[in-house]
């Protein structure tokens, strides 16, 4: 078999979904379904502007937070704690145990700390200057997992 390597700034949508779907299945067959769903939350104002949000996703058990944003008018009111408690509450509802996020902002790595995430990892210069920093935590158990546990 003949194959080319083919390197584009521009993907093709269905070779991205072909991709996607093909890794999907090889990790279903690896480890088990990941039952990916997609999470968000939003905080809008009275004409439904979006002032902040977090978009991100539940699979195999945890909370992946993948953006967090929170307009300059909100910021040190708390708005990213509450929005991390609501996708929090939202992934224990769908069974998940954890949640892990990424950040390279100082700032934003203090705002997660004090929401109970703890770092277990960086990456020096990502970017230059910076260092990307991964920050997990245990989700709260629900009372039926309590019971049997405590």
């Amino acid at each position: 078999m003949q194959t080319k390597l083919e390197t584009t700034a521009r993907p093709l949508a269905e070779d991205l979904a072909f991709l996607g779907e093909s890794l999907t299945a090889f990790n279903d067959a690896d480890v088990g379904p990941s039952q990916r769903m997609a999470l968000a939350v939003f905080v809008r104002d009275e004409t439904d502007t979006i002032l902040a949000g977090i978009s991100g996703y539940t699979a195999w058990g945890w909370l992946y937070v993948q953006w967090l944003w929170v307009d300059e008018k909100l910021r040190g009111q708390g708005t990213a704690g509450r929005m991390l408690e609501a996708a929090e509450r939202e992934a224990v509802a769908r069974g998940c145990h954890g949640a892990l996020i990424d950040t390279f902002s100082p700032v934003a790595a203090k705002t997660y700390e004090r929401q109970g995430y703890q770092p277990f990892g960086t990456l020096a210069d990502f970017p230059v200057g910076r260092s990307r920093i991964f920050l997990q935590k245990q989700l709260a158990h629900g009372p039926e997992e309590q019971a049997s546990t405590g």
